[in-house]
C-alpha cells in the first residue's frame, strides 16, 4: 500500500468515527444537545436516557455502523489487491481502532465524544461476527439483570479476548487476543468513574428497553 493511500484510509476511518451522531441527531430533531444533560457524554447511553428509546436506538445503530464501515475498508483494500490476506486482520484492527479513537475524540465537536462501545461493537462485528453475537448476548443478559450499561459493557468486552483465547470459534489468533485485551483496557479506562460508582453502589441504572426517556439530571 502506498503511503498516500494509507494516510487517506486512516483519515477516512478517523472521520467516520468522529461523526457525532448523538449530538447532531439530538440538536437536529429535538433541539437538545445531550452533552449539556445527564452525564454530558456524547454517546448512545446518554441519548437513551435523555431523548428516549427511539433516539437512543438510532444513535447506537449509527455508531455501530461507523465502526463496521471503517473496519470493512480493510476488506475493500484486500479485494482491490492492495493488501494481502496475511495483512487483512491487522488492517481491520487498525482501521477499527482509529474509528473508535475518532468516536472518543471527534474533531467535529471539539474532541469530546462518547466512550466508543457501540463503535467497538461495529468493529468486532466486522472482524468476528460469531464472537460479536456472543458478546452482545452477554451484554443484553447483564443489562437485563443489573440495568447497569457500564457493567454490561465491561463484561461483554472482557468476554471477547477470553473467548478468543479459549478458541471457542476455532484456533486462537494471537493478534485478535492482544487486540481484545487492549480494547478491554481501553473500556476500563473510559469507564473509571462508572467503576467507582459501581463499587460505591451509586451507579445510575438505565432501562434502555423502556419507551420513555429518563430525567436529564441522571448520570451515565
Amino acid at each position: 500500500m502506498s503511503i498516500a493511500l494509507f494516510i487517506v484510509t486512516i483519515l477516512a476511518a478517523y472521520l467516520l468515527g468522529s461523526i457525532p451522531s448523538s449530538v447532531w441527531y439530538g440538536i437536529g430533531y429535538f433541539g437538545i444537545d445531550v452533552r449539556k444533560h445527564g452525564s454530558g457524554n456524547a454517546g448512545a447511553t446518554n441519548t437513551f436516557r435523555i431523548l428516549g428509546k427511539r433516539a437512543g436506538t438510532i444513535v447506537m445503530l449509527i455508531d455501530v455502523l461507523k465502526g463496521w464501515t471503517a473496519t470493512c475498508m480493510a476488506s475493500m483494500l484486500f479485494y482491490m489487491g492492495t493488501i494481502g490476506e496475511t495483512e487483512l486482520l491487522m488492517y481491520k484492527i487498525l482501521f477499527g481502532i482509529i474509528a473508535i479513537v475518532g468516536h472518543i475524540f471527534p474533531i467535529f465537536v471539539r474532541f469530546k465524544g462518547g466512550k466508543g462501545i457501540a463503535t467497538l461493537l461495529g468493529m468486532v462485528l466486522a472482524i468476528h461476527p460469531e464472537l460479536a453475537l456472543v458478546c452482545i448476548t452477554i451484554f443484553i443478559f447483564t443489562l437485563l439483570a443489573s440495568q447497569y450499561v457500564s457493567l454490561s459493557s465491561i463484561l461483554a468486552t472482557l468476554a471477547f479476548p477470553v473467548l478468543s483465547w479459549m478458541g471457542v470459534f476455532g484456533h486462537p489468533e494471537p493478534l485478535l487476543i492482544v487486540f481484545g485485551f487492549v480494547m478491554f483496557l481501553l473500556v476500563v479506562i473510559t469507564h473509571q468513574k462508572n467503576i467507582v460508582r459501581l463499587m460505591n453502589g451509586n451507579e445510575s441504572r438505565v432501562n434502555i428497553f423502556g419507551s420513555k426517556p429518563k430525567s436529564i439530571d441522571h448520570r451515565s
